[in-house]
């Protein structure tokens, strides 16, 4: 982990400089943040507090799905809204003259950020989108050549490697991680995966697996295919802001990324990294030419985005930064040991997520003995939402059955957990309802 510089407002939206935000004063964000404790970072009830005051969010439900896409927080909200406004106000006159060089220039917070090039680093409207970019535009495939992947590797994902077959005329091979995982038994199943398909040459990794929270040891497995002449797709869609890192940390050339689920932007804006040295591995998008072949922008062509969602993003980065990452990432570790270690007390709660800090962060799935059918969990998440009022989702796909994911918001309290765990009490015959 790297404890990054925080970079004020003040100075990432002079960054964008132009007229979408010289036209009317930006707003300042709000905020009655303490300085960061000095221990008991996830824990300190004072400092967490205030965050929370930072959200507005129906206290109808405790929201344990912060994972589908975190909400964002007042300020942020409250710059989309201006942003909006302004761009509706301005409209094509903006659109058509200053709009190209601002979203260019969002580039250059989230760059730092990330520790990359501005030029290794292109918007998207999510993850997925950049992640099936990747795949589908990674030119060094031949027939006769493998691709591999996880069963705890995300859904679209998947769809598009097994696409690679027709496209690519390629072997394609998946592979189940153990469970329970741990670090050992991870690394050798990848191993055993890559001695048993050794015409592969490219793998697809998922940093936090969005079914069971399972994290992976990034940096040894992409050595590991490095060493094999494989290239790396990663999925970083649920990393990025819930653990704290720098991209070239992790030794993996193509990476793709989300903002509105960990770092707080609006919905449908995503981000995806290339190596400078490996542009010209990844097609340019469709014969794209509004971009020289040299700029990773043409390696993504998605037409007319949400233009206030991405001018947004600077105010989302500049909250999450003063939040603090190394901070936002021990509170979702402290609510996640938090809830596991009431649920380890409850007969029949299996928790899928080893404890070991280097195999998880704040995602956590569990299921109940025998209830591992897509039924059963069904069953068990509509009990929790439509009884107890605790949103949960059940997640499918794992070798062993189906799973109810757990994933904590920035909001979230430990009596919000309470409430959690004596629902789960019920709902698993521990305690009459």
């Amino acid at each position: 982990m790297t404890d990054h510089i925080a970079l004020n407002r003040r100075t990432l939206l002079a960054g964008l400089g132009t007229a979408a935000l010289a036209a009317a004063a930006a707003p300042a964000l709000a905020r009655s943040l303490p300085a960061l404790p000095t221990s008991n970072l996830g824990s300190d009830t004072g400092y967490w507090d205030a965050v929370r005051r930072l959200y507005s969010v129906t206290p109808d439900m405790v929201n344990l799905e912060n994972g589908y896409w975190g909400i964002m927080a007042e300020p942020v909200k409250a710059e989309y809204k201006r942003l909006t406004d302004f761009v509706n106000f301005e409209n094509t006159v903006y659109a058509r003259t200053k709009i190209g060089q601002d979203l260019d220039n969002v580039r250059s917070p989230l760059a730092d950020f990330l520790g990359v090039a501005r030029e290794e680093i292109a918007l998207t409207r999510g993850a997925t989108e950049a992640l099936q970019t990747l795949i589908a535009g990674y030119n060094k495939l031949k027939a006769g050549d493998g691709v591999l992947y996880a069963d705890l590797d995300y859904d679209s994902m998947q769809y598009a490697m097994n696409w690679l077959k027709g496209r690519r005329g390629v072997e394609v091979a998946k592979f189940d991680i153990p469970e329970p995982p741990t670090k050992a038994n991870v690394l050798a199943a990848y191993e055993a995966a890559l001695a048993a398909n050794p015409k592969t040459k490219l793998l697809l990794l998922t940093h936090i697996s969005h079914r069971t929270g399972l994290m992976m040891p990034v940096r040894e497995l992409a050595a590991m295919a490095k060493a094999r002449g494989i290239d790396v797709i990663l999925d970083a869609a649920h990393s990025w802001g819930q653990v704290d890192f720098r991209a070239k940390d992790l030794g993996v050339d193509f990476i793709g990324f989300n903002l509105h689920k960990w770092i707080g932007a609006p919905l449908g804006v995503g981000l995806m990294y290339i190596a400078r040295e490996r542009l010209a591995d990844i097609d340019t998008h469709y014969g794209d030419e509004d971009f020289k072949a040299d700029d990773v922008r043409s390696r993504i062509h998605t037409g007319t985005p949400n233009f206030a969602a991405q001018l947004a993003v600077p105010a989302a980065l500049a909250l999450h930064q003063e939040i603090g990452p190394q901070a936002k990432e021990a509170r979702y570790r402290h609510l996640r040991n938090y809830w596991v270690t009431k649920a380890r007390e409850l007969k029949g709660v299996e928790i899928q997520t080893p404890d070991d800090p280097e195999m998880v962060a704040g995602i956590t799935s569990f299921a109940l003995t025998g209830k591992r059918s897509a039924a059963d969990c069904n069953a068990i998440v509509a009990a929790l939402r439509d009884k107890h009022k605790v949103m949960t989702v059940r997640r499918g796909g794992v070798a062993k059955g189906n799973t109810i994911r757990i994933s904590p918001a920035p909001y979230l309290t430990e009596a919000d957990l309470d409430r959690f765990i004596a629902a789960l009490a019920v709902v698993s015959g521990n305690r009459a309802g």
